[in-house]
């Protein structure tokens, strides 16, 4: 369940949109253990070792010593015996694999391909087969592993141990024992290990474990602090406010690690594809191996069953099963790196296709963070006593606005006695006060109630709320709001792309403008109501093109659900964008949407370099097995040694440099 909230100033919606739920399918729980290597657990070459060791002994007396002894039987048990340790595991994974109704995996193709090599004889290739091809299944576990752990490490660095004061004593604690409201001696050098609340004057942080950056970031006294940043300079003292298990990154790490869950339509085609795929190989093997029969004027019985076995060999679609959702995960791994989060693999091949970037203004490419500039209020008003009651209201609002008019007034009065308080959408605050109703919007609701008013807003550049009383015109507030400092940037990175940019915002036209043309967005609408946005972006769809709406983690709910994919700026941590947005920018900056879409596009690259590898050197060795010109030695390359070709390109991206 995606759910995506909007909150703008006076207008609160919120949405719930359905995302497909697919089945967590990996290799672990199929009972595609990989040759009895579990990707979480160890990974052992020591079996390979040994089977490898004992056909190097069967090859050399076969073809150099060529002892008369080694004939028969004995030859047979000592191949057996270098069969049994790479063998064994996967027969085993063949037959659990068949108790679970998955009959045609590819250890059941590899066992039935090396069982009749020796059924005919070819007693080293049935070894060399089933070698070669738990060496790529060991490879396979490992490089997943790795990538799991990569992830894993790049996040979690938190402490196993903290220290806490108790009365002004310190004492070292296990992390996860930490309650709420203790406080965390944290010295130089040290990662805090929960959130909390910094209770020093001020402190610097290296926020690169949640962020993907390592510009230090300076922390006041009373600002939130996080687990898995790194504090650089003097001893900081940290109120905790949240338990280890729900701590901003512990939620981070979880929706990483399990954000394959979500397949990308290329995994579940693969899947489904592998699963209608091999019965029909299967069905191929016996073919080639009973149908030159009645076509065939000399036909050999064995020839034609090893023709099969190599078909069977060169068939199975490891390559195509393990290195695609690797490939995928390497791509989540990249952008966590780079302090972006996926919901899922299935958004990765979205953004990849995305032509046009639809971007909210307030705290998407602007800060966010409000100035009052100006107070007009009209002489015949007592100034004091509105903004008290003005600041009173905007309390009730989580919108930007609302802080700085609560920081340029103080203190809230809580004397004053607000009635029917309603956030009208798209327009404000309104409220009753002493039986007489008060207006804290834009001048479009003035309008609307038929309050008329003296100035021109369009003529003043900044936000502007207007005030009014018992159906007259009491004056106005401006607001600023100052640029992201990448926000330009941003726009020329996404142009070189190709992608398209709009900006819609329901703040002052004049106002969006303005910020429009300084960051080189040549499409911008101001002034706009939820309604407004709908139609913008039905219009950008109307043209076939796949859009991305941008927001500050409040996002616009009906437009969200227009949208192909719902981007958030996470800000270090509002609760609701981790859980709700389909990525997740988690330092704010604009910049990093190109990232994400190039991210995108370099994964599905990979992905299909796999795909296309494999199909195309399979089809090739395939067409020559069944003409009787490849070997099982061909085959083993087809397989195992294309697998590794493709798992070595998909854990690529991971060590890619993504700016």
């Amino acid at each position: 369940m995606t759910q995506h909230t909007h909150t703008s100033h006076g207008h609160t919606c919120c949405h719930d949109d359905e995302h497909a739920e697919h089945t967590h399918h990996n290799h672990e729980q199929n009972g595609h253990d990989h040759a009895g290597h579990s990707h979480d657990g160890e990974v052992s070459f020591l079996p390979a070792i040994i089977s490898f060791i004992l056909l190097g002994i069967g090859l050399t007396l076969d073809n150099w010593i060529q002892p008369v002894w080694f004939t028969g039987w004995t030859r047979m048990v000592l191949y057996l015996i270098a069969y049994i340790p790479v063998g064994l595991p996967v027969m085993k994974e063949a037959w659990e694999s068949i108790l679970k109704k998955d009959i045609f995996s590819e250890f059941l193709l590899m066992s039935i391909a090396t069982v009749g090599a020796f059924g005919i004889g070819e007693y080293p290739e049935g070894v060399a087969v089933m070698l070669f091809y738990a060496v790529g299944e060991s490879f396979q576990s490992l490089a997943v592993k790795r990538a799991k752990s990569n992830i894993k490490s790049l996040l979690d660095q938190r402490p196993d141990t903290v220290t806490i004061l108790k009365d002004n004593q310190p004492i070292v604690k296990q992390a996860f024992t930490v309650s709420v409201g203790e406080i965390i001696q944290l010295k130089a050098g040290e990662k805090l290990a929960l959130d909390g609340e910094l209770l020093s004057e001020t402190a610097t942080f290296n926020t690169s474990a949640l962020t993907g950056e390592s510009k230090p970031d300076t922390k006041r006294k009373g600002e939130p602090v996080l687990a898995g940043m790194l504090n650089l300079n003097s001893i900081a003292l940290v109120k905790v406010t949240t338990a280890y298990q729900d701590s901003k990154l512990s939620k981070i790490l979880d929706l990483v690690q399990n954000a394959t869950k979500q397949k990308a339509p290329t995994e579940l085609f693969i899947r489904k594809f592998a699963n209608i795929y091999t019965p029909i190989v299967v069905g191929l093997a016996v073919a080639i191996t009973l149908l030159p029969y009645l076509f065939v004027t000399e036909y050999h019985f064995q020839e034609w069953l090893y023709r099969a076995l190599i078909f069977l060999v060169i068939s199975c679609p490891c390559a195509l099963v393990i290195s695609i959702p690797l490939g995928y995960f390497g791509g989540i791994g990249a952008a966590s790196k780079n302090g972006i989060l996926f919901k899922g693999s299935n958004f990765l091949d979205v953004i990849a296709t995305i032509q046009h970037v639809v971007m909210d203004k307030t705290g998407t490419l602007t800060e966010g963070v409000f100035k009052v500039q100006e107070v007009v209020i009209k002489d015949t008003f007592n100034k004091h006593h509105f903004l008290q009651m003005v600041n009173a209201l905007e309390s009730k609002s989580t919108h930007p606005v609302a802080t700085a008019i609560h920081e340029y007034v103080g203190n809230i009065d809580y004397n004053i006695d607000l009635q029917d308080i309603e956030e009208i959408a798209g327009y404000g605050l309104s409220a009753t006060v002493e039986g007489k109703e008060i207006l804290v919007s834009n001048f479009k609701l003035l309008e609307k109630k038929g309050i008329s008013f003296d100035i021109d807003p369009s003529q003043i550049v900044y936000t502007v709320l207007a005030i009014a009383y018992a159906g007259q015109f009491v004056g106005y507030i401006t607001i600023a709001d100052s640029i992201k400092s990448d926000a330009s940037l941003a726009i020329q990175q996404l142009h070189k792309l190709g992608v398209k940019t709009t900006m819609l915002s329901g703040d002052k036209n004049s106002v969006v403008q303005y910020v429009a043309q300084q960051i080189g967005i040549s499409t911008a609408f101001g002034d706009l109501l939820p309604e407004d946005k709908v139609n913008q972006v039905k219009a950008i769809k109307a043209q076939q093109e796949t859009v991305a709406f941008v927001g500050d983690g409040v996002n616009d709910a009906p437009v969200i659900a227009l949208s192909d994919a719902g981007i958030a700026m996470g800000g270090l941590g509002s609760d609701a964008t981790i859980e709700t947005a389909d990525i997740v920018i988690q330092d704010d900056k604009p910049s990093k949407i190109a990232t994400a879409i190039t991210i995108g596009k370099e994964t599905k690259r990979i992905v299909w370099q796999n795909i296309t590898m494999a199909f195309v050197v399979k089809a090739f060795v395939l067409m020559l097995g069944a003409g009787g010109l490849a070997t099982m030695w061909e085959a083993v390359f087809a397989d195992v040694g294309v697998a590794l070709l493709a798992i070595l390109n998909a854990i690529r991206i991971q060590r890619m440099t993504f700016q």
